[in-house]
C-alpha cells in the first residue's frame, strides 16, 4: 500500500512540473502585450483631456454669455454694458477659451423685448493639431415697466 500511495504522489508531482515547466514557454509576453495595448490607452486619456477642454470652454463661453445678458437686460441699462461685463468674466476666468476676443469679442444685440449675447473662441488644444470652435449664445428678456 505503501508503494501504491508513493507512485500516486509521485506522479502528481511530475504532472506539476509539467505544468510548470509549460508556462515557461510563455515568457515575455506581458511586455509585447504592453506595447500593443498602450497607443490605445494614451489616445483614450488624450481624449478624454480633450473633451474635458472642450467642455470647460463651452461652459466658459456660456456663463459669460449669460453673465452679458444679466447686465445688459437691466432697465436704463447702457448699450454696452452686456458686452463690457462678458469682456470682464472671460479676461478672469483664466485660458479654458481663445481667441475670444478677435474680431470685437462678445456681441450683444438689444431689441425692444430681447437681449441676445454671443460669444465665440476655441478651446484650449490638448492633442497638437486639433482645434474646436465654440460658440455659445444667451438670451433674454429686457426689463421694462409696465402700467399697472
Amino acid at each position: 500500500m505503501r508503494r501504491a500511495a508513493f507512485a500516486r504522489w509521485r506522479r502528481a508531482v511530475h504532472a506539476a512540473r509539467c505544468r510548470l515547466v509549460a508556462g515557461d514557454r510563455e515568457q515575455g509576453a506581458n511586455p509585447v502585450e504592453l506595447a500593443v495595448v498602450m497607443p490605445l490607452i494614451l489616445v483614450l486619456l488624450f481624449a478624454s483631456l480633450q473633451v474635458s477642454a472642450v467642455f470647460l470652454a463651452r461652459s466658459t463661453a456660456l456663463n459669460a454669455a449669460q453673465s452679458g445678458v444679466n447686465a445688459q437686460r437691466l432697465y436704463n441699462a447702457s448699450d454696452g454694458a452686456g458686452t463690457a461685463s462678458a469682456n470682464r468674466f472671460l479676461s478672469s476666468t483664466g485660458g479654458w477659451l481663445l481667441g475670444w476676443n478677435k474680431a470685437g469679442g462678445p456681441s450683444c444685440v438689444t431689441t425692444d423685448v430681447e437681449v441676445t449675447c454671443t460669444v465665440t473662441g476655441r478651446s484650449l488644444s490638448v492633442v497638437p493639431g486639433v482645434d474646436f470652435e465654440v460658440e455659445q449664445t444667451a438670451h433674454g428678456t429686457v426689463e421694462r415697466v409696465t402700467p399697472p
